[in-house]
């Protein structure tokens, strides 16, 4: 007579159930949690970017002061024109950067859930 040998779960299957369980629990909870996420992540990355706004206001402003030093006390008609050069460069980044916080403030509420809202 063969002796049975008793079925034992292998590390593999603990380790794959534990997952499985896990994943659901996660599916389970997510419409929970998902608008209070969604609220923090607004209010984080409205923080973050009043910050980008104020540090890159602060550079524009520090460096275009300089290329207008530059450009009106220099002798050389080649220092002249690459700080009208740069200074055409901080303008235009300062604008797309702040024209940025526009579109989120502004704009993006007439698509909110997917639809245009007029």
């Amino acid at each position: 007579m063969k002796k049975e040998k008793k079925k034992r779960f292998s590390i593999a299957q603990a380790g794959y159930l534990l997952f499985c369980s896990s994943t659901m629990l996660l599916y389970m909870t997510e419409p929970v949690f998902a608008a209070t996420v969604w609220e923090k992540a607004t209010e984080i990355m409205k923080d973050v970017y009043g910050q980008i706004v104020a540090i890159s206001t602060i550079a524009a402003v520090v460096t275009a002061a300089i290329a207008l030093l530059m450009m009106n006390f220099s002798r050389s008609g080649r220092t002249v024109d690459e700080s009208r050069a740069w200074l055409k460069r901080i303008i235009i980044t300062w604008a797309i950067i702040n024209g940025l916080g526009f579109i989120m403030a502004y704009i993006t509420p007439f698509f909110e859930g997917g639809q245009w809202k007029a």
